[in-house]
This record gives C-alpha cells, structure tokens and sequence, in this order.
C-alpha cells in the first residue's frame, strides 16, 4: 500500500513535553532482574529479531527501560497495526461521549452510500463488528476494496457482500478498523489524532505523534501511527487501570473491559493453535494473549497488558517472528515478576541498569576507506544488478564521491529522489545517525548507517530508517558497477526511502 506523504498529519505543535513515569528499581516492585537479563539475553542471541525498545512497568513504576542504538528514546517508531488500539481507544471516547454507538448499523453512518449497498449483510453490519473484526467476510478485503473504489476505501468495503453473516466469523480486516475509524472522524469532524490529543494524549502526558492519512484530513486508523516506546507504555497503563489516570477516569472501565475481552473465536482448535498468541479471542482493536492481552504490529510493535500481574509491556523491534519474540517474554519476564518485594538484589538491580544504558544493535563491518586506490571509488556510480532490486526495494542507482574532509558522500536514489547519506573517513566503531537536515522538515529521513569496505572492489553498508522498524542492506560491485538491496523487514505501506519516516508538515516543529 502507497502513502501520500503530503496527505499526512504530524502533530507537534504547541505540545507540552511528556512527564516522567514514575519508577523504580525491579526489586523494589517484585521482579527479579535476572529474568529480565535473561529475556535480553534472548532477543540479542534470536539472529530473527532485531529489539528497538523495551519499557517494563509494574504496580505502576517503570522498572526497565532500555533502547538499542541507534533507536533512542525520544525518538517515533511506526507502530503498524498496534496503531489499532489507539483507533479502538477513540472509539470508546466517542462511545462514551454519545456520539457512537456500538449496535447501530455501519451504514447508518454513511448515509451517501445507502443507494449503492444493497447486500443484506452488509447493511445488517454493526459498528461493534467493525470494531471486533468480525464483519462477515472470510478474508482480508483491504485490495478489493480499493479496487472497488480507491477514492473511499469505506464505500468499497460496504461493496463487499460479507461471506457469511456479521458477528459469526473473524477475519483480521485492515478496512474494519479503517471504517471504524472514519465513523469516529466523521462524528467528531476530527482527524484520530485531534480528537485524542485533549482526551489521551495530553492526560497521559504524551507529546509528539503522527499519523499517516488516507485521504488528506483522515488519519488512517488502522496502520501509520508513530509514537515514542514511551507512548506505547502509558496507553497500556491505562488500559491496566482500567482506564484511569492519576485518580481521574478518563476512559470508561466498561470500554475496557469490552475492548479486551474475546468477541468472536479465531481458534483452529489444533495443538499448535493452542500455543499460538494469535489464536486466543479477538477484542476491540486488541488481541488476546495466552498471557492477558495486546495490542500489536508488524514487525515487533507489542503493548502486552498483563492485569495478572500488574504489569505492561512495550517494544519496538523488527523481526517476522513476532511469536518467538513473545515467548521469550513468557519464558523469561512472567517467572520473574514475583508477588512481593525482593530484598538484597541492589547489586543485580545496577547490573541492569547498567546493561540497559549500552545497548546497541551491531553494526555492518566494514573499513572507513578503499584498502587501496580511492580515485577508483570517487565518482563511481551503480545500477542494480540484474537490473532490479530485490525484497520490493525501490532503489535504481548508488553513486559514491569522496568528500574533501576525507569522508566519503553516498547517494541513494530512488522514485526520482535522493537521500544523502555520510561516510565518516576516520572511521566509527559505532552507528553514524542522521537527522536529514532540519528534523521538522518535510524532507527530512532521520537514518543511521554503518558499513564501509569489505575489500577494494566492494563496499557493504546497512541505513537504518530510525522512525521505522526497517533496515537496507546496499552492497556495491566495483567490478561490474552494480548494487544489490535488501530489506531486513519489508516496509509494508511501500513507498520511496523518503516516505521512510513519520509524516511531517512544513513549517512545524
């Protein structure tokens, strides 16, 4: 799927910054650091996943917290489909507020289409459906949809006859959550973001976010959300609470508990189903667990609830093995949350803290310079080899210039852009980030990069997009003057490697 980029929102202005959590060493709160070394231990030893972000809360503290380099914690991350909490979470604001509700029809939203559906299961179709992702229909519909009428994605869904009645069957459904989304829109006369700005996002204390649209003025709803880790870990504080914020009830505990508990099985009654965290029940926009339940995106995105034991957890990562991620997080957080403090555990509560402030993911190996001749390299330009780019890359050419300070420029085009990269001459042991010049700007790709020459004929180097989940992996010929690009995880909205960033408008900072 292809975003516009100019049709986005990024809501920065006049945003107070966050307030701190409140926290406290593990012990203090009953968990054992040894089992959160031992998760650590996990993820970085799992060559499939690649961590960004952890954040453990428990009894209200915020025990852990660490980001690999060279993700940071001020920095937004795409949440993919954990974005559908934050849609399901506007939902129950405007449940709350009278002006949704959950038994009326779809359709009775969408007067314009009235003429246009006529399938009684679509018109038998109800918002609490939508919101269940039990619309009747067997499958994901998202591209027939848009083939229907790629103008307005809601019509096209509602031209969908479902398959079987609404309330019956489960199909995880991106345009249910995109309608569901534009319901609360359209009622409110808000974009997602500005109708959750003074009721979620300024109570709890969360500051820049931003949302990607389709069309302009319409925050996607069911993708294309970027916050901070930090973000992530307050909305699960809330739902923990049951919906309150520091004595004040923000979101109704009824909201809660029908947006987290199961509406309609998605189980395949299998053994391997029975272990699999995505065959527990479907709530509103939030996925029941083997262990309390969540909201999650590709790649790694996870907001994990655990009212059983007082505790949330948020990650940011990239990885397709999101269900090997999650037991890693079964096998070694759940045993060390214990039911009381722990006493003399000072020692292995600095240890962690200690190891959580170095974390970083390994860089591409590589020397800051050609092992020989240099005017060689200068100037160089590369098209793909074999004439195309593999894993989906847009990439169409590479040029390297050597730079008079000593360093080296690379030039990645694509989509009829480029996007300047650097090569530090001297050489780092670590990541080089890149805020593309002007970080508010439109045009702005915050990267890293790491890599350099594997030999004089060849240069290999990873870009890391810091408010994606995504890492490219270029490798240059000399030889023959081509490239080869590969994506660590796919970029799912597509796109050219400048759409590789959260949405921004000129002139906000």
């Amino acid at each position: 799927m292809h975003l516009n980029p100019s049709a986005a929102r990024r809501d920065d202005e006049d945003v107070p910054l966050s307030t701190h959590l409140p926290e406290g060493p593990p012990a203090s709160q009953g968990v054992d650091a040894r089992g959160v070394h031992a998760f650590l231990d996990a993820l970085e030893q799992a060559p499939e996943i690649e961590p960004h972000s952890l954040m453990i809360i428990r009894h209200g503290q915020l025990v852990a917290s660490g980001w690999w380099a060279p993700y940071a914690p001020d920095r937004l991350h795409l949440l993919y489909s954990l974005s559908k909490s934050f849609t399901s979470t506007a939902a129950g604001f405007a449940v709350a507020e009278g002006l949704v509700r959950l038994d009326d029809p779809v359709i009775s939203y969408f007067p314009e289409f009235e003429a246009d559906i006529t399938s009684p299961r679509s018109r038998s179709m109800l918002v609490r459906h939508v919101a269940a992702m039990a619309s009747g229909h067997d499958e994901e519909t998202f591209q027939r949809a848009i083939e229907l009428d790629p103008d307005e994605i809601v019509r096209g869904f509602l031209l969908l006859p479902p398959d079987r009645d609404p309330g019956t069957v489960f199909a995880y459904n991106q345009p249910a959550t995109y309608t569901l989304g534009s319901i609360v829109q359209k009622v409110t006369g808000q974009s997602l973001t500005d109708y959750l700005r003074p009721r979620l996002f300024e109570p709890l204390g969360i500051g820049e976010v931003a949302w990607h649209q389709r069309p302009a003025g319409r925050d996607l709803g069911f993708s294309g959300l970027h916050v901070t880790t930090d973000a992530i870990a307050r909305l699960g504080l809330l739902y923990l609470q049951e919906g309150s914020w520091e004595g004040k009830q923000l979101l109704p505990a009824a909201w809660v508990a029908e947006a987290t508990r199961s509406h309609v099985s998605n189980a395949d009654g299998t053994p391997e189903g029975a272990s699999s965290d995505w065959q527990q029940g479907y709530g509103f926009q939030f996925w029941m667990s083997r262990h309390g339940y969540r909201g999650d995106g590709a790649y790694g995105q996870f907001c994990v609830v655990l009212p059983g034991h007082d505790a949330v957890i948020a990650m940011t990562a990239a990885t397709v093995e999101m269900q090997a991620l999650l037991d890693a997080m079964w096998n070694n957080l759940l045993p060390a949350f214990g039911s009381a403090p722990i006493d003399g555990r000072e020692d292995d509560d600095a240890a962690l803290a200690e190891r959580l402030s170095r974390l970083a993911l390994p860089t591409a190996p590589g020397e800051a310079a050609p092992l020989a001749d240099s005017a060689a390299w200068s100037g160089a330009e590369f098209t793909p080899a074999g004439g195309m780019c593999a894993d989906q890359s847009t990439l169409t050419g590479v040029a390297v210039t050597a730079a008079e300070d000593g360093g080296w420029a690379i030039s990645l085009t694509d989509d009829g852009e480029r996007l300047e990269l650097r090569l530090d001459g001297q050489g780092s042991s670590g990541w080089s980030v890149d805020s593309g010049g002007d970080a508010a700007a439109a045009s702005a790709v915050p990267t890293a990069f790491s890599g350099g020459w594997a030999d004089q004929d060849t240069l290999a180097f990873d870009v890391v997009f810091l408010e994606t989940p995504h890492r490219l992996a270029v490798t240059c010929s000399l030889a023959d003057r081509t490239f080869t690009a590969r994506w660590r995880t796919v970029p799912l909205h597509g796109g050219s490697l400048r759409s590789m960033r959260a949405p921004r408008r000129h002139g906000v900072r």
